[in-house]
């Protein structure tokens, strides 16, 4: 079972998180804020991350960066999962070492099978291609404004 950690200090974001991957019987963890994040990703080793940028405290920019330095949560695929949609913000998830970048708001009902796509392709190796990917069609939305 995919158990996948959501990070975020808004409860109901993290309930329709919750209710939408398990409704795909994928494990659902929650934390309502950065150190308490940090700590669960340490503890429950989830396949996957979806972390809020904007939380008071520790944000998510902290979080991944810690995350990602720590050689037992690295491995961890982090996808951002926020309000934030500028292009500086979305380059920044993806340079930091996030494999997605989703902005709120989103469709809850394609939440699941994107997250299953992602662990899929990063499970066959394709992991940094993934990241190229993401960035390319960053790039290709900012040449288009």
């Amino acid at each position: 079972m995919t158990k996948v950690l959501v990070i975020d200090d808004e409860a109901p974001i993290r309930l329709l998180c919750r209710v939408n991957l398990e409704a795909e019987r994928m494990d659902v963890i929650e934390a309502a804020d950065g150190p308490s994040g940090v700590e669960k990703a340490r503890n429950e080793s989830p396949d996957v991350i979806l972390l809020d940028v904007m939380m008071p405290g520790l944000d998510g920019w902290n979080v991944a960066q810690q995350l990602l330095e720590d050689a037992n949560t690295s491995g961890i695929p982090i996808i951002f999962l926020t309000a934030r949609a500028e292009f500086r913000d979305r380059a920044r998830g993806l340079d930091i070492g996030g494999v997605d970048y989703i902005t709120k708001p989103f469709n809850p009902l394609e939440l699941a099978p994107l997250v299953q796509r992602l662990l899929d392709r990063i499970d066959q190796g394709e992991r940094d291609d993934l990241r190229a990917e993401k960035l390319s069609e960053l790039r290709t939305l900012m040449e288009s404004e």
